[in-house]
């Protein structure tokens, strides 16, 4: 079981995660907003296991007396726009990991769990029974609020584009289609009924070929891939190329430069790409730890305008969804003019990326990037905000750190084209071999 900002997450139904762990994570966190506010919207994606999950987050509330209200399957977009009015939400999902697991992410006041948040809740105590809460089924206003927020920003004076669609049978099923009717010209769907997908729940690792042919043969302009809870968005060019995550956060803050946004965060692990075409523009970009929560952190504290995480192919524009909104980005892709999406998308050949993991317990992560600091320190600027980023030179970097999902280390690195694969083959050659060394 991996515990993090992120949420709990596990392989669901043997000695990872069982109902036991969902009922005391449920609880705790019900003790820990409880004292302000007894009022919790909840929601589940579309995982096998998600709605027997949701009915036990369910009790361990109603016991404590909250007001419940369910939002049954929706993306975690929907449910971070809609615990605005809410003072928390608990949505049973794991994102993008593989359908056997399965997990709770928790919302405080619009937006993720901050770390010292994470940690009051989890050493905190469970209050005893005093009266049963009341539970009630509830609606969304997304979709609406997206049409009022492109509108009144100018994003709709656009050509409309004959578009493609790849669900994966998650939580943007009943969500995406809908919302790009409204702004494309022709949607084909696939994968859009729920819990039925013929893909991995992962876009940002899985080749999407279905999606691809689709684009091809019908000879769309576009197509986007979702997650399962519909926070990760990948892109499937014009001529059928499945572009890098990176790409989909390369847009969207291209498209809101050109509308007159000018500051931003983005995750360290984020491609160089990014931090050039804002400051084309003459904006600002800082770097944040790896993870939602930290993203938005550091967008609250700096008052910063917007933000994502390139690796997962998520993009933040706080003031309408502080988390990854795989729905708004698609939206204003589809809106944004042909040309500058093909210049920026040139822009960004100049770098390729890699970006594995090693699976292994957590107890090695430290150790490991530790040892590999002393390798790299005496020839390299190095920056430690997240594991270990090793600057190269002007154009590449190699970053290792702890996986905030998995028990792994991630490793990712950015180059040009002809020198990518070589430093990705030394970087873990190295890691390897000090693994095999402590373990």
């Amino acid at each position: 079981m991996k515990i993090s900002i992120s949420g709990i997450r596990g392989i669901y139904g043997n000695d990872d995660l069982d109902l036991h762990e969902i009922t005391k994570f449920s609880r705790l966190f019900g003790s820990f907003i409880g004292k302000v506010k007894k009022d919790c919207l909840i929601a589940r994606d579309t995982r096998p296991s998600s709605n027997i999950i949701l009915r036990i987050v369910i009790a361990g509330l109603l016991e404590q007396g909250f007001q419940i209200y369910n939002l049954d399957v929706a993306p975690t977009p929907v449910v971070f726009r809609e615990s605005r009015t809410h003072k928390s939400a608990i949505i049973v999902t794991a994102s993008h990991n593989p359908l056997e697991w399965n997990g709770l992410k928790f919302i405080i006041d619009g937006r993720g769990v901050f770390e010292d948040e994470l940690t009051s809740f989890l050493s905190g105590s469970i209050p005893p029974f005093i009266e049963s809460g009341e539970l009630f089924t509830t609606r969304s206003n997304y979709i609406s609020d997206l049409m009022t927020l492109l509108e009144k920003n100018g994003y709709l004076n656009h050509e409309k584009k004959n578009i493609g669609v790849d669900l994966g049978g998650g939580s943007a099923c009943n969500y995406a289609v809908r919302l790009f009717k409204m702004l494309c010209e022709k949607v084909y769907s696939i994968n859009d009924v729920e819990s039925i997908s013929s893909r991995t729940p992962d876009p940002t690792t899985d080749s999407l070929s279905e999606l691809r042919t689709l684009v091809s043969i019908n000879k769309l302009e576009v197509g986007f891939a979702f997650d399962m809870d519909g926070d990760r968005l990948v892109i499937v060019n014009d001529d059928g190329t499945k572009l890098t995550p990176d790409s989909t956060l390369l847009l969207c803050v291209a498209s809101t430069l050109s509308h007159g946004l000018r500051r931003y965060v983005t995750s360290i692990d984020t491609s160089n790409t990014i931090e050039n075409i804002i400051k084309s523009y003459g904006g600002s970009l800082a770097y944040s730890k790896v993870g939602e929560s930290n993203v938005v952190k550091n967008i609250i504290d700096s008052n910063f305008d917007a933000g994502g995480e390139g690796s997962s192919g998520g993009f933040i524009l706080p003031n309408f969804t502080m988390c990854r909104d795989g729905l708004l980005a698609g939206a204003i892709i589809s809106t944004m003019d042909k040309k500058m999406r093909n210049e920026c998308l040139l822009i960004a050949k100049k770098y390729t990326q890699i970006r594995s993991k090693i699976p292994m317990k957590s107890n090695y992560h430290n150790i490991i990037i530790e040892k590999i600091q002393n390798k790299f320190k005496d020839s390299y600027q190095l920056l430690t905000l997240d594991g270990i980023k090793v600057l190269i030179d002007d154009n590449s970097w190699v970053l290792i750190r702890p996986s905030n999902t998995e028990d792994a280390l991630r490793i990712s690195v950015e180059s040009e084209a002809n020198n990518t694969h070589l430093l990705y083959k030394e970087t873990m050659e190295k890691v390897q071999n000090i693994y095999e060394q402590i373990k």
